[in-house]
C-alpha cells in the first residue's frame, strides 16, 4: 500500500498541475510535523512537550528581524508549516478552488511564483505589524497569506466567475473575496491573531499587484522562474540544449512569453514575436467565447472538452 501511495505521489509531482504539487508539499510537511508532535508526547509520558515548541519557532517567521536574518529560511519554510488540522484543510481547500482559476486564467508556470511573493509580501507585512501589535516574540506560519494572493487574483481575474457554497448555492466570486477580505479586517478590529491577519492583507494586496502589473505587460514571476531554471540546471550537473523556440535571430537564449487571457485597454492588432507563433482566427474566437461563458455561468459550466481545451490554451 504504501509503495502505491508513494507511487501515486511521484506521478502527480512528475505530471500533476502546480496547485496539486503545492498542496501535496504542504500535506506532507503536515503529516511530519504532526508525527514529530507525537514523538515528542509519547517520550514525554503524553504530557505537552515545550520542544516541540521550539522546533515549529525553527521552522516560522519572527517578529523579530534579528531572528529572521539569522534563521533566512524561515521566509521559505513558514509558508508551508501547518499544525492545526483546520488551519491547514481550510488553507488547502482555498487554495484547491482559487489556485485552479489562477492557474486556468494567467498559466500555470505563474502559480509557484504567486505563492512564494505573496507569501512573503504577507510576511513582510506582518514583520512591519509585529512591533505596533505583539509587546513580546510572536512568531507566524501557514499559507493563508499566500492562499489570499490567489483569492484576490481570482477575484480579479473572473469577478463573476460563479462557485457553489455548501447550504448557500451559487455565489459569484468578487462577493467570496469582499467576504474574505472584510473576515480579516473584523479579525484585526477584535484582536483576533492580528498579527496573521495582517500578513493574509499582504497577500491580498500583491495578489493585486501582480495581475494589475501583469495586465500592463510587466510579469513579476519571470525572474522566479529564472531562477528556478538557474537552479535546475546547477543540480543537474549539465546545460540542458535550449530548444528551437527559445531562439533568438541574434542566437541569444529567450523563453518564449506566455499568453495572459485577461481583457486589456488596447485594441490594436497583436505584434508577432519570433518567440511565439501567431494564434488563428478559429482558436482566439473560441477561446474568447469560453471565457465569456466562464464569465457569465462559471467553470463548472464548461463541457469536458471546453475545459481541455482551456488548460491545453494555457499551456502554449
Amino acid at each position: 500500500m504504501l509503495k502505491s501511495i508513494a507511487a501515486d505521489l511521484r506521478q502527480q509531482l512528475d505530471y500533476g498541475n502546480k496547485i496539486t504539487r503545492l498542496i501535496i508539499i504542504n500535506t506532507v510537511v503536515f503529516i511530519l510535523i504532526n508525527l514529530v508532535s507525537l514523538g515528542f508526547t509519547i517520550t514525554a509520558g503524553f504530557q505537552y512537550d515545550e520542544r516541540f515548541e521550539d522546533v515549529t519557532r525553527f521552522f516560522s517567521l519572527s517578529g523579530d528581524l534579528l531572528y529572521n536574518a539569522t534563521h533566512p529560511w524561515v521566509l521559505i519554510t513558514h509558508m508551508f508549516l501547518h499544525v492545526g488540522f483546520w488551519h491547514f484543510l481550510f488553507n488547502m481547500l482555498f487554495l484547491h478552488w482559487f489556485g485552479r482559476i489562477v492557474g486556468d486564467f494567467i498559466g500555470d508556470q505563474r502559480v509557484v511564483p504567486l505563492y512564494l511573493m505573496s507569501g512573503l509580501f504577507g510576511g513582510l507585512i506582518y514583520v512591519i505589524s509585529a512591533p505596533l501589535i505583539n509587546a513580546g516574540e510572536s512568531y507566524a506560519y501557514g499559507a493563508s497569506a499566500s492562499v489570499m494572493g490567489f483569492v484576490m487574483a481570482s477575484g480579479i481575474l473572473a469577478p463573476d466567475y460563479n462557485m457553489r457554497l455548501l447550504l448557500i448555492g451559487d455565489v459569484k466570486l468578487k462577493y467570496i473575496v469582499i467576504v474574505l477580505i472584510l473576515l480579516d479586517l473584523f479579525g484585526i478590529a477584535g484582536l483576533d491573531n492580528t498579527g496573521g491577519r495582517f500578513a493574509h492583507l499582504g497577500g491580498v494586496m500583491f495578489g493585486w499587484i501582480f495581475i494589475a502589473m501583469l495586465r500592463q505587460g510587466t510579469d513579476l514571476s519571470a525572474p522566479v522562474n529564472r531562477l528556478f531554471d538557474t537552479i535546475q540546471r546547477l543540480f543537474s550537473g549539465r546545460k540542458r540544449a535550449i530548444p528551437r523556440s527559445y531562439r533568438s535571430t541574434s542566437g541569444r537564449a529567450e523563453r518564449p512569453k506566455s499568453p495572459v487571457y485577461v481583457r486589456h485597454k488596447s485594441s490594436g492588432a497583436e505584434k508577432k514575436s519570433p518567440e511565439r507563433p501567431p494564434r488563428s482566427k478559429d482558436f482566439q474566437a473560441r477561446l474568447d467565447t469560453i471565457l465569456d461563458k466562464i464569465k457569465d455561468k462559471g467553470y463548472d459550466s464548461l463541457s469536458d472538452e471546453e475545459k481541455e481545451f482551456l488548460f491545453l490554451a494555457s499551456k502554449k
